[in-house]
């Protein structure tokens, strides 16, 4: 989680509901298809964790401000990962600092001892950022755990906290995976710049050491799975990402990762940090959310959203390389309305085939073979997304929000995915080939469009599904 500037309010007492005020949902910017709080700030996703049905979002939360500072982990909860309910603040500042980023498991073996009941321990890593409160002037940056007994009901901080002592400046971050063939934890843990600690433990409790490893181009955040090749019976690799998403694929031996294939960019947008993926998720699915860092939310009474959760697949890539595909979990689909439907559309410049149609929030998934048209795309309440074509020896590209990404043609088609809500914007071309997520605000009273400029492209075909809250569904 990166620091910022501090910002100190009195510390209510423990127990404090995230949602003190009633919260209408349905404000000019709020998000009505992506996790934001009822009220005050919020940044990284924390702890997300999967058990007997439900799905644990934890989040870091500012619930006396929309300003960061003051950082608590708030807590929501859901069936589908889409539909959130948010509860009470579960981790408050202390003596030991404010509640920094970090991440959750569910510990089936027991082997922290902290089973009373039927139940499995959910335990939570946080980092204790000693210094960033008056209650916690001089104590370092350590990393902390807290339990749960009750299902993720409740949780307790472990009265022998820190479980890891300071290691260097400001260490942060802890993601703690199992590692089956060793039958230990391992913990990845941010140092400082883009070098991390991997450190291993046989119960939560206890930690050390064992591998330092710099990665360019990622700092802080970092995340650790295992995913199985698509196509490729038995293969499976480790993925390693840092805040911003970016990754590498290796493989781990027992004691070390070994990196194989160097960073590569799992999104182009510019609103996609601190990314994190859930634990313990069945049916060997790999889903991840970000916070969508840098969002406007003017005269608002909560600040910053989630990204939708991002399903995972990894593909063989090249010769001897590894990608990372990423599309909306299937969850989301559910939220459709009827669509409006066109099919093999001769497009022309100057003609909309949107003209009259109103909304706020879409799924729009279209086939498009850009013809002869030098640039084709959509404009959506005031934002374009642009597919460029071939031009002058350059590749083709999708271009938005000041930022461009090379996405080729498939036998002369390109595909676009598109989730458009009141303030975000979150683009899938070529079946997950490439993901560029935004924030925005939209222009009032600008309109939906699909246009095309020097030649004429086809539709070959498109779906715009309107979408229903999640906050009302």
């Amino acid at each position: 989680m990166t620091r910022r500037t501090l910002l100190h309010l009195p510390i209510a007492a423990a127990g404090l509901a995230a949602a003190e005020s009633p919260a209408r949902y349905d404000e000019k910017l709020r998000p009505q298809f992506h996790f934001s709080p009822a009220t005050g700030w919020t940044n990284d996703p924390n702890g997300l964790v999967f058990y007997k049905g439900q799905y644990h979002l934890f989040f870091q939360h500012n619930p006396f401000d929309v300003k960061w500072g003051n950082m608590t982990w708030g807590h929501a909860v859901s069936t589908d990962m889409v539909h959130w309910k948010q509860g009470d603040n579960v981790l408050l500042p202390d003596k030991l600092g404010t509640m920094f980023s970090g991440s959750a498991v569910v510990d089936w073996t027991n082997s922290s001892g902290f089973q009373t009941g039927e139940d499995k321990p959910i335990v939570l890593f946080y980092t204790a950022a000693g210094g960033t409160s008056p209650e916690s002037k001089g104590q370092p940056f350590t990393q902390c755990i807290a339990y749960s007994s009750d299902g993720g009901k409740t949780f307790t901080k472990y009265a022998g906290n820190p479980v890891v002592p300071n290691i260097v400046g400001e260490n942060r971050d802890p993601k703690v995976v199992w590692h089956a063939p060793t039958r230990r934890w391992v913990m990845v843990l941010f140092l400082d710049g883009n070098t991390y600690g991997f450190l291993t433990s046989p119960d939560l409790k206890k930690w050390t050491l064992f591998q330092k490893i710099s990665i360019p181009k990622t700092s802080e955040c970092p995340d650790f799975f295992e995913m199985p090749v698509e196509n490729e019976p038995g293969v499976s690799k480790w993925v390693f990402t840092g805040a911003n998403g970016n990754y590498l694929v290796g493989s781990v031996d027992g004691r070390r990762f070994e990196p194989e294939v160097m960073t590569q960019a799992v999104q182009e947008g510019a609103n996609y940090y601190a990314v994190q993926t859930f634990s313990d998720l069945p049916g060997n699915r790999r889903v991840q959310m970000s916070w969508m860092s840098g969002g406007q939310y003017p005269g608002m009474p909560f600040s910053q959203q989630m990204s939708v959760p991002y399903e995972f697949r990894l593909r063989k890539h090249g010769y001897a390389s590894y990608k990372i595909f990423a599309t909306p979990i299937r969850e989301v689909e559910a939220l459709r309305g009827t669509p409006k439907t066109w099919s093999d559309v001769a497009l022309k410049p100057g003609e909309n085939p949107l003209a009259g149609i109103a909304g706020d929030g879409w799924d729009i998934v279209a086939e498009i073979d850009p013809g002869s048209a030098r640039e084709v795309g959509f404009r959506l309440r005031g934002r374009t997304v642009t597919y460029r074509s071939n031009e002058k020896g350059r590749n083709n590209t999708l271009e938005t929000g000041g930022k461009s990404a090379p996405l080729a043609l498939n036998a002369g088609r390109v595909k676009l995915r598109i989730l458009l809500d009141r303030s975000s914007i979150e683009i899938f071309g070529n079946d997950g080939e490439l993901a560029m997520p935004f924030c925005f605000i939209p222009e009032d009273g600008a309109g939906l469009e699909l246009l095309t400029t020097g030649g004429e492209a086809k539709v070959v075909s498109l779906k715009m599904y309107p979408m229903t809250s999640i906050w009302r569904a």
